[in-house]
């Protein structure tokens, strides 16, 4: 995981309330291990025409939503079942960062230890991103403020040890990998009590 300490970009708007992880990823593409290549999968059944082609309707296809990497999503983003893979498609996209007001425990937990700032808001300033697509936004992790484009701040927080893996790039097992030496010294004590 590369560190993740500020985030600039415009957003995109997916106002969809409920959007559960198998509209984010169906399930029929969840036989790989692999991440990348997800990002063509992702949004799949709402994203494509029956013929492959891109459906016009879906938001992401918009002109205005490319190369967007803040993604503000209608209530209760990420519900559904606990498949890690709904975070690795939306990072695969090009998605770094998701705001709503409500989303879900388990997808929540998922994007931040891969690397996915899933970010909780008030409902005010949810509904105000929502009805302003394309707006610039900067995230800082670090102060834990969303900057808005008059220049005010939004307050979010972050799980401690969340924040900092992120900030220092670091899942899970990184972070305990660059405590080897502490673990052996601990192993090495109790065994000689």
């Amino acid at each position: 995981m590369k560190p993740i300490t500020r985030l600039q970009s415009r957003t995109a708007v997916l106002t969809d309330e409920n959007i559960d992880t198998d509209r984010i990823i169906p399930a029929r593409f969840l036989t790989t291990t692999v991440r990348e290549g997800l990002g063509k999968l992702c949004f799949n059944d709402w994203r494509y025409q029956s013929d492959g082609s891109d459906n016009p309707a879906f938001p992401l296809n918009q002109p205005q939503s490319q190369g967007c990497e803040i993604l503000v999503a209608g209530r209760n983003f990420g519900c559904g079942s606990s498949r890690e893979h709904a975070p690795w498609a939306l990072l695969d996209y090009g998605i770094k960062a998701v705001l709503c007001s409500e989303i879900a425990d388990i997808f929540r937990n998922n994007a931040l230890k891969n690397g996915l700032l899933a970010i909780v808001i008030a409902e005010a300033q949810h509904r105000w991103l929502l009805d302003n697509p394309g707006v610039e936004l900067t995230i800082d992790v670090q102060a834990q403020t969303i900057t808005l484009p008059d220049g005010s701040h939004v307050a979010f927080t972050l799980e401690p040890f969340a924040r900092h893996c992120l900030l220092n790039g670091v899942d899970q097992l990184g972070f305990l990998l660059q405590h080897t030496d502490a673990i052996g010294h601990f192993e090495k004590q109790e065994k000689a009590a």
